[in-house]
């Protein structure tokens, strides 16, 4: 199986699972994982995802460049293929991912993980955008999200030199949370997954959607969007559940509802 999606207690688990190939990313897995993240965003029982890679050495070294890459830009097929929508490209999925980055995220592993909302790396992880070695150019979001997450200098070393970054320098420049020790890495995501399932499941996706939605609107704008959710959230019974538990001293129970 290529692509491994488990759910329990509340958290999806999803795993690209091609170890022997640093999990680079064949039209079958992309294929496995649009339906596991479709899945995610249309089951009611789970509430945050976490993103990673199977072994040791890579999350994901991005598209396979013996089948998705031939694949993309052969010339003699019209339309041109497009692969399976994912958050990388053409999914809008609300719900918190955390992406638990386990060594090498090149490519479209770079941009799967900077799709995410949180990146928690381990000490050998690297990110990297190297597409312009082979005269083409990253096609998942790559050129878009990360000089919106990181400073436009070090994205253009990234994007337009195709150089890579260890995992000090992505946090230290903002681009991940945190850096763990590779045998901590999936037991953090996991202690941050279950801290964001503790949240009122409702505001957490609302707040997320505000977030990106309002990311390319003016200030303005972007503040009439957040009042327009806070409307919204007044509708349902996990907001009158949150203040409620808050005054009777106990734990909030959200049904997303």
């Amino acid at each position: 199986m290529a692509f491994i999606y488990e759910k329990r207690d509340r958290i999806a688990y999803m795993t690209i699972n091609r170890p022997q190939a640093l999990n680079s990313l064949d039209p079958e897995t992309i294929e496995e994982m649009s339906r596991a993240m479709l899945d995610f965003r249309d089951d009611p029982s789970v509430w945050v995802a976490i993103l990673t890679g199977a072994g040791d050495r890579a999350f994901s070294a991005g598209a396979d460049l013996k089948t998705t890459i031939p694949k993309m830009m052969d010339d003699t097929i019209s339309p041109p293929w497009r692969a399976a929508p994912t958050i990388g490209l053409g999914l809008e999925i609300w719900k918190p991912f955390i992406a638990a980055v386990n060594g090498l995220a090149l490519g479209g592993g770079n941009e799967l993980a900077i799709a995410c909302d949180i990146i928690i790396a381990s000490e050998n992880a690297s990110f990297g955008q190297p597409e312009v070695r082979w005269s083409i150019i990253p096609g998942w979001g790559g050129t878009q999200r990360l000089p919106r997450k990181i400073p436009w200098a070090k994205a253009a070393e990234m994007v337009i030199m195709g150089r890579s970054i260890d995992a000090q320098e992505a946090y230290r420049i903002g681009l991940v949370n945190k850096v763990v020790p590779l045998k901590d890495l999936m037991s953090t995501a996991e202690a941050w997954a279950k801290e964001i399932c503790q949240l009122g499941p409702l505001g957490v996706r609302a707040a997320k959607e505000a977030m990106i939605r309002g990311a390319s609107m003016s200030l303005q704008d972007g503040l009439r969007l957040e009042q327009m959710f806070v409307d919204t959230l007044r509708l349902t019974e996990d907001s009158k559940e949150g203040p409620r538990a808050f005054a009777e001293k106990r734990p909030p129970v959200f049904k997303a509802g």
